[in-house]
């Protein structure tokens, strides 16, 4: 793109299509300016200008001029000056980034208020109260944002000044009070910053700016971008706008829209109202906000414009729109639109709903909704025939269930989580600080607030359980407790459970019961509109999907599952998990066999358990490719720990001669690095007979289920290869014993035979590999391992944290696909090998074949399938949809 030529924008110079530009707000404010609804004019300073200053430390050198420019034209199409004496211009500077950050950066209100203009402000509006509390809100803000004065030392002004006067709320505040706390304010910036105010009103404005962009690098900001997964270097637009007023009297207010329900879809203007009051308080729920049916009683003119408006919003974006508005006086203002968070429930029924009423096409619904909003709709729900009285009931924000022990802080909920313990944030009203222990709780209850507060929006958007607004709750943060009606005291650390669909609270941990969803995505079957919507929305997924999605699966259970869940077979049986439990002693005696009749011995008693285990699951695939790896991990994991069994040697007076032998088979078998010791292929070679016991079984299988009349599609996968002649000497094997199973039952026992590619020297030589595979499958958790050179459990218990934070890596490799290394060899690998054998099929059977962000690389780079967890399958076809789609019309969710 052609760098901007210039760094402010009037609202009516911008589009929405500018959302990279002007941010997403500023792009709001333009296109509402733009089809003529009722916007306070003003201007947005770009995206662009930020990134100089968070580059130089600088402004640009044009910015100065060009906001004085539009300022001059904001305050001629109001016909007020800037802070004037008399009747001032007064403007808000708010954030507006490209992705909408909830709460995470700074506003100033009130912007050309000083000790001369509010007596202007409070002539001009009849009202000197107002006019005191709009400059004592400015010093507070200004003080806190711009200064970084403690927020604390003005709350705890205020709260001194509540109690003295005995009222519960700011606004019973009187003038005299504010007066009083004006002054308060005014000497506490003074004393902790050693200057005074700035009177100035162009002072104020370009530091309130300058404040907001350094608000992008504030610790909660990066914190959200890191969960969001949102770029560090995109910056954020300032908006500034000309103030209108919620809190001159009770023909005025504010409040935020929605024009369906966020939490489930439904049709319908859901929202909350606040009369004579701005719209900080309803997000930061200091003010239990009225419900916005309440608006058409109070202002029936308003209530009835502003549903024009909502329908006008919801027909242009064509989605559900989040609108904040201001009556003032009785006249409506809207202030801000955006296509709003929702919950995943939410996001599948108005996707469905709006293509049923013909307002986007099917595939829009689908790119409108993604696999993660699908995995959530599966999380298990409390049992309703456990659910006993609720402590408290409030409003249920974010729908879901959640147990976990009762926290108070972010600090808590982290140490806490940090030690695998589910917990429930509680807080009186939760602030942007509060980001990291909302991150780390299970749910978030709060005493205050609606569905538009700070809590209930960022929990929507973070898939969390969320009850708000529980105002029958006496929250005690000093105390580190909470009181119910009934009396009981719910301590720190209590066990509570949450649901977020009902709003309810509950004490102990409540039984939770399979989802809905989860229920219906195994039998295909729905049962209401939600469900309905999910399966709907999923076979056009399957309709346009390219890829094939297969399951990990490693028992005939898990493969009835993933069949049900849409598995279109299996891509990864792992054998060695057979080896476990009581068939570990038939191990034991492989290893240590004196010779090859006693191994002989052992693997004959391993074979008909082997054989009957492949025949399972390929009845329960039956037609569908089963892709059964061949052991691969080294021999010592199925040996007892070295340490304790000399320590149990070393404690016995009469040991037993068993435990002596199997101590000298470990010590014989240790390696330092067993992970890239005798493992995969290697140990096929190295160990006669094991490899052609399990080729056997898989073919005698085979055999078998051709005799039932079944269709079986055996895959043999020889795991870790590095070299071509590998794969040969392995391959030369397989191919034998499967002759001989053919010989022997009069079958023809065709199994393709291909390799699990997990090392980097297998992606460097694919070409060659490829000569003697009929197909690959990526093992990308190992070959992330091995490209990183890392171990996953060490590096994730260690340093991994560290480096997220600080954006060495933006998100786990062993979590999503390292597109530009790991990723590259895996493009390489599909290149090299097809160019060979262009029949070859290539899947991905690591866990990133369950990773939504994964999934679209893998589509691009031309795999035939990904392989994941049962869980994940339902998932995982709902984003290959989703990646044909945005490959062919270049489309993507703008949410």
């Amino acid at each position: 793109m052609t760098k901007p030529t210039k760094y402010v924008y009037a609202f009516a110079e911008g589009g929405r299509e500018m959302a990279g530009l002007l941010g997403g707000k500023g792009a709001g404010l333009a296109e509402m300016t733009r089809i003529g609804l009722p916007v306070p004019p003003g201007f947005t300073v770009s995206t662009e200008a930020c990134k100089v200053y968070l580059t130089t430390g600088q402004e640009p050198p044009e910015l100065g001029v060009e906001a004085a420019q539009a300022l001059a034209g904001l305050e001629s199409a109001m016909g007020r000056t800037l802070g004037a004496p008399d009747d001032p211009l007064l403007v808000s500077v708010r954030s507006g980034a490209r992705f909408s950050m909830p709460g995470m950066m700074d506003t100033i209100l009130d912007i050309g208020l000083n000790d001369e203009s509010v007596t202007g402000l409070a002539k001009a509006s009849g009202q000197e109260r107002f006019a005191w509390d709009s400059y004592r809100r400015l010093i507070q803000m200004f003080g806190h944002t711009v200064l970084g004065v403690d927020g604390e030392l003005f709350e705890q002004a205020i709260a001194a000044h509540k109690a003295r006067r005995a009222v519960a709320d700011d606004h019973l505040l009187d003038t005299a009070e504010l007066v009083l706390l004006t002054e308060e304010f005014k000497a506490i910036i003074r004393q902790e910053t050693g200057e005074d105010f700035p009177q100035e009103p162009a002072d104020q404005l370009a530091r309130a700016i300058r404040a907001v962009f350094d608000s992008w690098n504030t610790e909660r900001a990066r914190v959200y971008r890191h969960r969001e997964h949102i770029p560090e270097d995109l910056g954020t637009a300032v908006n500034v706008q000309a103030m209108v007023f919620g809190n001159l009297g009770a023909d005025s207010g504010t409040g935020v829209a929605f024009t369906r329900d966020p939490a489930t879809g439904e049709q319908g203007v859901y929202g909350d109202y606040l009369p004579d009051a701005q719209g900080e308080d309803v997000v930061a729920g200091v003010r239990d906000a009225l419900p916005l049916s309440e608006l058409r009683t109070l202002d029936p003119r308003a209530y009835a414009e502003l549903g024009d408006h909502l329908r006008t919003l919801e027909n242009h974006y064509r989605d559900l729109c989040d609108v904040e508005f201001t009556v003032e006086r009785g006249k409506l203002w809207v202030l801000q639109t955006r296509v709003g968070k929702r919950t995943a429930e939410a996001a599948f029924r108005i996707a469905h709903d709006l293509r049923e009423e013909h307002t986007i096409t099917a595939d829009e619904a689908l790119i409108r909704v993604n696999g993660a909003e699908l995995t959530r709709l599966m999380f298990p729900r409390f049992d309703a025939r456990s659910i006993d009285q609720p402590l408290a009931h409030g409003v249920p924000a974010s729908p879901g269930a959640a147990v976990g022990a009762v926290v108070f802080d972010s600090a808590e909920a982290l140490r806490r989580a940090g030690t695998g313990e589910q917990v429930i944030l509680v807080r009186r009203e939760t602030t942007p600080d509060d980001l990291p222990g909302m991150i780390a709780a299970q749910a978030v209850l709060t005493s205050r607030g609606g569905k538009t507060s700070h809590a209930a929006v960022v929990a929507r958007g973070m898939g969390k359980v969320c009850v708000c607004g529980a105002e029958e709750l006496a929250v005690d943060t000093v105390a580190r407790q909470f009181t119910a009606p009934s009396g009981a005291v719910v301590r720190e650390g209590d066990v509570v459970s949450v649901d977020g669909t009902s709003g309810t609270v509950h004490l102990g941990a409540l039984p939770l019961t399979a989802s809905d969803v989860g229920r219906a995505l195994e039998t295909g079957t729905a049962t209401d509109t939600l469900t309905g919507a999910v399966l709907g929305t999923l076979a056009h997924a399957d309709s346009v999907r390219r890829l094939e999605v297969r399951a990990n699966a490693d028992t005939p259970e898990d493969a009835v599952r993933a069949r049900a869940l849409g598995a279109q077979g299996i891509g990864l049986c792992r054998t060695e998990h057979m080896f476990l439990g009581e068939r570990r002693e038939l191990v034991e005696a492989m290893i240590l066999a004196r010779d090859d009749v006693e191994r002989e011995r052992a693997l004959d008693a391993l074979l008909p358990l082997q054989r009957a285990d492949f025949t399972a699951i390929l009845e329960a695939m039956d037609g569908l490719p089963v892709t059964i790896r061949l052991i691969d991990p080294p021999l010592h994991e199925f040996l007892p720990d070295r340490t304790e069994l000399a320590v149990r040697l070393a404690r016995t007076a009469h040991p037993d001669p068993h435990d002596s032998e199997l101590l000298a088979a470990v010590e014989r078998m240790h390696e330092q690095n067993p992970m890239l010791g005798l493992r995969g292929v290697r140990l096929g070679l190295a160990v006669p007979g094991l490899m052609a016991m399990q080729v056997r079984a898989v073919g005698e299988a085979v055999a078998q289920r051709l005799r039932d009349g079944g269709a079986p599609r055996a895959e043999i996968m020889i795991p870790l290869v590095g070299t071509v002649e590998e794969l040969r000497l392995a391959r030369a094997e397989a191919e034998l014993v499967l002759g001989e199973v053919g010989s022997e039952t009069g079958l023809s026992v065709d199994c393709p035979i291909g390799t699990m590619i997990e090392l980097p020297r297998a992606a460097l030589t694919a070409g060659r590999i490829a000569e003697a595979a009929d197909f690959f499958s990526f093992g990308t958790n190992d070959l992330t391992q091995t490209t990183w050179g890392l171990s996953r459990d060490d590096a994730e218990a260690s340093f991994f944290p560290l480096y997220i934070d600080k954006g060495v890596f933006p998100v786990s490799p062993f979590e999503t696909i390292d597109q530009e290394g790991v990723g590259r060899l895996v493009e390489l690998g599909v290149q090299a090998g097809r160019a060979v054998n262009p029949r070859l099929e290539t899947g991905v059977c690591g866990e990133h074949g369950g990773d939504p962000d994964s999934i679209h690389f893998f589509h691009r780079v031309g795999l035939d399938y990904v392989s994941c967890s049962p869980f994940r399958i339902p998932a995982a076809r709902l984003e290959a949809g989703r990646a044909a789609l945005t490959e062919t019309t270049g489309t993507s969710d703008t949410r």
